[in-house]
């Protein structure tokens, strides 16, 4: 049996539900004018959260600094967020979107995943979708674009064809239609380097990506990423939606800065900080990780987040360290202000036995013997500003 999954996404999410109370108390609908959402609407240091579908077309992208967006439209509306609101819309999102299905993994505060396999009941999925899309517009007075496929990283990639309020398909068979003329930064976890990387090279899409021989790919971003990339072009992905219990199978730690952080240097000293606890901890608990996970907060708490495998499992502070190095490369323009960075493990096993490689760092058994005296510290005195970084809500140092 084909496996049949949605990926659900806000339109807009956080001006789309400012714009439902602003509505609910007879103002006007902001989604219709050139709006954005921001932190500190009086702050033109600010960056912008959301934005309108006239604003976009105008421009202005989310993270532009408010200046930017400005002189973009000088007769922009920037209205304030409403946190406490936003996660009132979620949550009443999210469970409409259960309702469908219990096999459901959140995948932010605005999208989600789900597995609906086993619950259509011979109906059509196309069908299903559009019923729960108009579901959340006329219960909750949003849209949501909706994804059918049959794995999650297709899914996702139909959710963001055209917008708003649509539901769009790409099975397998419309892979090379749909998704191989679209340019190489729309395929899912391309970054802006890997994208510079490829196209230096002529690789203009995902048809080219799909197309190219491995060890062509492998010279310019590496095996791994070279294996990564072709699988994705080819829209192949095993991958489950993971409920909340799977999810909770994982390891976090973030850290907020006093002051925000503009300096790499400092940032980076913070992300070592976060790498030692949450390595600390899953070596504590005997486990080694494959995913690793990075985040990053602005100051007007717009999260954006990346997340690689590694080729093996391990519980190495200094190889867990170096991963989360290049993503966050990735993920932050090296000048925009920072509030918070945090990391995440997740992928774990228990399995003691550990592959050699040829390729092993000649400097492992230092790392690992850092580690060892790293644990001896921890367990003889913790810090307790440490736990206040931890998201896990269980003790586990």
């Amino acid at each position: 049996m084909q496996r049949v999954i949605f990926h659900i996404d806000v339109n807009s999410a956080f001006l789309s539900w400012t714009a439902v109370k602003m509505v609910s108390r007879g103002e006007p609908d902001i989604r219709l004018i050139p709006s954005v959402v921001s932190g500190d609407p009086s702050d033109r240091r600010s960056i912008v959260t959301a934005k309108s579908i006239p604003a976009a077309r105008l421009g202005i992208r989310t993270a532009d600094p408010v200046s930017m967006a400005l002189r973009k439209c000088p007769d922009l509306l920037i209205v304030r967020s409403d946190w406490a609101w936003y996660k009132e819309c979620s949550q009443a999102f999210i469970s409409i979107c259960r309702s469908y299905s219990p096999v459901l993994q959140q995948f932010s505060v605005d999208e989600c995943f789900l597995d609906m396999t086993f619950r259509l009941f011979g109906a059509d999925p196309v069908q299903v979708a559009c019923r729960l899309k108009d579901q959340i517009r006329d219960t909750l007075g949003f849209t949501v674009n909706v994804g059918v496929s049959s794995n999650k990283l297709l899914a996702k990639m139909a959710s963001d064809f055209e917008k708003p309020d649509r539901v769009h398909t790409l099975w397998p068979e419309e892979v090379p239609r749909k998704m191989w003329p679209l340019p190489v930064r729309d395929l899912l976890w391309v970054g802006k380097k890997t994208e510079e990387r490829l196209r230096a090279y002529g690789i203009e899409t995902v048809g080219d990506i799909a197309n190219a021989d491995i060890g062509s790919l492998a010279r310019l971003v590496g095996l791994h990423a070279a294996r990564s990339l072709s699988e994705h072009a080819h829209g192949r992905d095993e991958s489950p939606v993971e409920t909340e219990t799977a999810e909770a199978k994982s390891y976090s730690a973030e850290r907020t800065f006093e002051k925000d952080v503009t300096d790499p240097v400092q940032l980076d000293r913070y992300l070592f900080q976060v790498a030692c606890i949450v390595a600390h901890r899953i070596r504590k608990d005997g486990v080694r990780a494959t995913c690793v996970s990075v985040f990053i907060k602005y100051r007007d708490f717009t999260v954006v987040q990346k997340q690689g495998t590694l080729f093996r499992p391990t519980d190495v502070t200094a190889v867990i360290l170096n991963q989360a190095r290049r993503m966050l490369a990735e993920l932050w323009d090296g000048k925009t202000p920072i509030r918070q960075v945090g990391m995440g493990l997740s992928k774990l096993t228990r399995e003691e036995f550990e592959q050699m490689t040829l390729f092993e760092d000649p400097k492992m058994e230092w790392y690992r013997e850092w580690d060892r005296e790293y644990d001896k510290k921890c367990a003889q005195a913790e810090d307790p500003r440490t736990l206040a970084y931890e998201r896990q809500k269980k003790d586990l140092i």
